[in-house]
């Protein structure tokens, strides 16, 4: 079931509350290249309902230029791809078996026109404001504390002047049950893989965006994030730099 909260700019910084993670960065590619081929199981359990409200907030417009960060077994990639068909639409992973399902999802599907390549989220394989849109899901629940603004730092270099951000994760609980992952997480057991609750939006004002949202919603118990963004326009950015 979902409780869907919507918060605005004025959200607690609740940074300090927000678990380390427990196993590095190898250990998930290993477990997501392992587990690539039964993901769209839990993804249907507990991640369809954000995945239906980011492509509703993303409002992709056919002719972006569109990335995703993290695509995973690329269902979300090609319903963003379907939304832009004119369009350049790429799609970006470090787990090798997760490449491979959105590689064989793209066939099937003949979006032939999506880019797909193996790229790190800290260090995108792509020039500067490149991109009018970036989503992001469930990749900055994974990351070291320190690493989720390096991240978010990424995604805004991509981004052009005005280009929109739309990230999910898995957040902190509003609601004492909705708060089991986190606390089995703190006691060494997961079962989220390395995933623990994250709190975004305070990275992205730290880092200039603007009109942050934030929305939060739960399915399977499991809480979820979806927090959007606008990159400074240019020429707003110079103005106020001149005051």
């Amino acid at each position: 079931m979902s409780d869907p909260t919507t918060t605005e700019t004025g959200q607690r910084d609740r940074g300090s509350a927000i678990l380390e993670v427990r196993r590095d960065r190898a250990w998930d590619l290993r477990f997501y290249t392992r587990i690539a081929p039964v993901y769209e199981l839990w993804a249907a359990l507990a991640e369809s309902k954000a995945r239906g409200r980011v492509l509703e907030v993303a409002g992709v417009s056919d002719g972006e230029a569109v990335l995703e960060v993290a695509v995973g077994t690329g269902k979300q990639l090609a319903a963003l791809a379907r939304r832009n068909p004119t369009g350049r639409t790429v799609g970006v992973d470090l787990a090798d078996g997760m490449l491979a399902m959105a590689r064989r999802r793209l066939a099937r599907a003949r979006l032939d026109r999506v880019e797909l390549r193996q790229g790190d989220a800290l260090a995108l394989p792509f020039e500067g404001e490149s991109f009018d849109l970036v989503v992001n899901s469930y990749m900055l629940d994974l990351l070291p504390r320190d690493h989720i603004p390096l991240a978010v730092a990424e995604f805004r270099r991509v981004l052009r002047p005005a280009g929109r951000l739309v990230l999910s994760n898995m957040t902190k609980g509003e609601r004492p049950r909705h708060r089991l992952f986190d606390t089995l997480y703190a006691r060494g057991l997961s079962l989220t893989a390395n995933c623990r609750g994250v709190l975004a939006a305070p990275a992205l004002r730290e880092l200039g965006f603007a009109e942050v949202r934030r929305e939060y919603l739960t399915q399977l118990l499991f809480p979820t994030e979806i927090v959007s963004a606008r990159k400074p326009d240019r020429e707003l950015t110079e103005r106020e730099a001149t005051r």
